[in-house]
């Protein structure tokens, strides 16, 4: 009730919303209010969370899962009946145990992104299992499967979901073949240049470089404290995207994720969206600091870039020189399919 986001539907709204805010904020610096509110007149705001209960309180534009921050919704006693559904559709649907628990495990991530849908004014975004990361075409299956799964269940996936995929070289090639059929996807665990100018190419509808792991990693190669986003590689490499993606006028939205301090956060006010972790949006409600907007599409049209193109061969060769982007990519696979593994064995016991 205290916040209000404008509808989105997908791409082609949210340009026009994106517009809209460049025309109405010509204002580099925000004040007046608190820093949720600030930020939100700037960039699309998007609830990082599986839990219902807190996206009904902060009400952010979106909402995004993996099976990390489901596997966590999943022991709060008050979704308990998405998992006995979950489980009871497995049973009916899977022909052998196997099968069961796969088919429980689409309906738990699609259980939790329909309750979600009803709350947010925009789009949720469901992710395939991690372990698919290698493999195009159970990839694409996937995707597809969870598309219909969400019109069964009277959600329209064209305005309301985003499919969620690993930014591997198979993983990518995936959303080529998937936006091409107007499945929209979100392209996840991206760390480097490689990925975001391939995903690109593709025509991903979004993209979700990874601020806080790239921190991650460069802290602890070099020892280096970096306080509130000031100087942060993982700041540094989303702005550096998203001003290649305006420099060449790629339409794939750029959506911040993983942080680990409200800095990085306001440090890439502008950005076409964040996705933030309840704490920092109690965060943001706690500060009135006013907010500079630091990235500027407009800006970036004028910055000296040079355009790439790459193949599978480029694409893995510059990945690999990328350490940090190579080293995160493989740990958030295994992270991802670790908390798959989890969740399978959480529903194994109820079936």
């Amino acid at each position: 009730k205290k916040y209000k986001p404008q509808r989105f539907d997908i791409r082609r709204s949210f340009e026009a919303s994106i517009a809209r805010k460049l025309a109405k904020n010509q204002r580099t610096t925000m004040s007046g209010s608190n820093q949720f509110e600030q930020l939100k007149k700037l960039t699309v705001l998007v609830a990082d969370t599986g839990d219902i209960e807190a996206i009904k309180k902060y009400k952010p534009q979106d909402a995004t899962t993996n099976p990390s921050l489901i596997l966590s919704a999943s022991k709060i006693p008050e979704y308990k009946s998405l998992i006995t559904e979950a489980v009871e559709y497995g049973k009916k649907e899977g022909k052998t145990p196997e099968a069961q628990l796969g088919e429980a495990m689409d309906a738990l991530a699609v259980g939790f992104g329909t309750e979600i849908s009803k709350i947010v004014p925009g789009v949720v975004s469901t992710e395939v299992d991690a372990r698919l990361s290698f493999d195009k075409e159970g990839t694409i299956a996937k995707a597809r499967k969870l598309w219909a799964m969400y019109k069964a269940r009277g959600v329209d996936p064209t305005k309301k979901v985003l499919i969620k995929i690993a930014s591997t070289w198979e993983g990518i090639q995936a959303a080529k073949v998937l936006e091409a059929e107007g499945i929209h996807v979100n392209m996840t665990l991206l760390f480097g240049m490689a990925q975001a100018i391939s995903c690109a190419e593709v025509g991903a509808t979004l993209i979700s470089p990874f601020v806080g792991r790239i921190m991650d990693w460069y802290s602890a190669k070099t020892g280096t404290k970096y306080v509130e986003g000031k100087d942060d590689p993982g700041v540094e490499s989303v702005t550096k995207i998203y001003n290649y993606y305006k420099k060449f006028g790629y339409k794939t939205i750029v959506m911040g994720a993983s942080f680990r301090n409200k800095g990085q956060i306001t440090e890439l006010a502008g950005c076409d969206k964040l996705t933030i972790a309840p704490k920092f949006l109690q965060a943001l409600q706690d500060s009135t600091e006013p907010i500079v907007c630091k990235l500027d599409a407009k800006k970036a049209e004028g910055l000296q870039s040079e355009k790439m193109s790459l193949d599978e061969k480029t694409f893995r060769f510059m990945l690999n020189n990328d350490a940090m982007a190579t080293e995160k990519l493989a740990e958030g696979i295994r992270k991802f399919g670790g908390a798959a593994a989890s969740l399978e064995d959480i529903l194994k016991k109820l079936m």
